[in-house]
């Protein structure tokens, strides 16, 4: 059997990190077992799921290294879940009901001070022929109802129906049909929730393993006995903890909150991403990994804690600074150029600034500095003047070598007897125009004499 699973969003907005966690999660499994990535938007929801977002969507994935096998559109599914409903009505475990939205909350309500669980009560399944004409001469249309198996010879008396499976993140889990209501499968204008489209996609697609968030327990449940209803075993079915924002505050693509797009607009690497949005919350540490291949072999589904895991933002920048300090000149060479950093510079001056940014377009002020010299004239005081014409008048004449920066401020500290402090801070100052950055022992031969000289306070 091939290992298959599938990422299955709505596209009806950017996805964000947890929707990423989920993604990533399904991908490194699947690379861990040379099985294949099933991409499949759940777009039944006609009025919110745009083509726009799906192609956001894909876009993302891609630049999280992600290449679906398969993509799939459930809205052009819609004949095969049309048969999957005739099969069930005549296995009798798809019913008519006509409730309208505040009798099913009276009901509710009524059970509730009954001490009873607050689930659909069956009602629907007593209607008579007479009743069911009254509601449709009103103008009802029903909703159907799948009947879950949780009882013995009569639906109105349901009996506690135990469903187990292991989880592949959680282990042992155990749902009780007998503690749900039998779910809405298809809405009254025909169209379907998210149970049937999905469950009858896995089957139709050879869906070995279903990864998602744990949000989605109880849904398995259900889903199992209509996998079964269907004729067709389940697969096997894995729940990873969920992400919250560092309040504690759920993820939504409604409000945009940690986008994977607003994470790219801000400089984020994608293995920064990627690196925490599968490590966090589990029992491995949170390192930057190269790339998915290696980030596959710390990767481990049942490592992952069952309690969400709060997601800060500030983690990223300590891994994208991690991957810039690593990130060779031939993996940054085009991005540069489109920042308009090339040249034969353009290598050495990588080299001497990757430790100092956060982002890889941070480099892009460090090579106007050593281009054109400091952004911002800085002041001295006189004393500190007086000894930077003193030093540049001891700059070597060239050719340099590696060696310049300390054969200079060998002969800065005999002729002016400082050292320390007191002889390093002006000249950073008077060459970049900035207390700290890349060591000017790097950056002074790609400054050149000239450019040097030019920085004379």
């Amino acid at each position: 059997m091939t290992v298959t699973v599938r990422f299955a969003p709505s596209p009806t907005g950017r996805i964000h990190i947890g929707n990423a966690r989920t993604a990533l999660f399904n991908w490194l499994f699947a690379l861990n077992n040379k099985g294949r990535f099933i991409q499949r938007f759940d777009d039944t929801d006609i009025a919110r799921s745009k083509q726009e977002f799906a192609d956001a969507i894909l876009y993302d994935l891609h630049w999280l290294g992600i290449f679906p096998d398969v993509t799939d559109y459930q809205s052009r599914r819609f004949e095969v879940y049309d048969a999957a409903v005739e099969r069930l009505k005549a296995a009798g475990v798809l019913y008519a009901c006509y409730e309208t939205p505040e009798e099913l909350d009276l009901r509710r309500k009524v059970r509730r001070t009954r001490g009873l669980p607050p689930v659909y009560g069956r009602e629907a399944l007593a209607l008579t022929t007479e009743q069911v004409v009254e509601y449709q001469a009103d103008g009802r249309r029903p909703h159907w109802r799948f009947l879950l198996p949780n009882f013995s010879s009569d639906p109105r008396q349901p009996e506690r129906t135990e469903i187990h499976w292991d989880d592949l993140v959680r282990g042992e889990e155990t749902v009780d049909l007998a503690s749900l209501s039998d779910p809405v499968l298809v809405r009254e204008d025909g169209t379907y929730l998210y149970t049937l489209p999905s469950v009858v996609d896995d089957i139709e697609m050879g869906v070995s393993h279903v990864i998602r968030g744990d949000d989605h327990v109880t849904n398995t449940g259900v889903q199992i006995a209509l996998f079964k209803a269907l004729g067709a075993e389940p697969p096997v079915f894995g729940h990873h903890n969920l992400l919250t924002t560092v309040s504690g505050e759920g993820l939504s693509k409604r409000t945009g909150a940690l986008s994977i797009e607003s994470l790219r607009e801000d400089g984020i690497e994608p293995m920064a991403v990627a690196s925490l949005a599968v490590l966090v919350g589990t029992s491995e540490n949170v390192a930057a990994a190269h790339d998915l291949a290696e980030l596959a072999g710390h990767f481990d589904p049942a490592a992952t804690s069952k309690s969400s895991s709060k997601f800060d933002p500030a983690e990223l920048f300590v891994l994208n600074r991690v991957l810039l300090q690593r990130m060779p000149f031939d993996e940054a060479r085009d991005r540069l150029m489109v920042l308009g950093i090339s040249g034969e510079h353009a290598e050495p001056f990588w080299l001497a600034v990757r430790g100092n940014i956060d982002r890889l377009a941070d480099a892009v002020a460090w090579w106007r500095v050593l281009r054109e010299g400091p952004q911002e004239k800085p002041e001295f005081s006189d004393d500190d003047r007086d000894f930077l014409h003193q030093a540049l008048d001891l700059l070597p004449e060239e050719p340099w070598n590696g060696t310049v920066w300390k054969d200079w401020t060998g002969k800065i500290r005999e002729a002016t007897g400082r050292k320390g402090k007191a002889l390093f801070m002006p000249l950073r100052l008077a060459l970049t125009g900035l207390p700290s950055g890349p060591e000017l022992a790097d950056l002074l031969p790609l400054m050149g004499r000239e450019g040097t000289m030019a920085r004379r306070p």
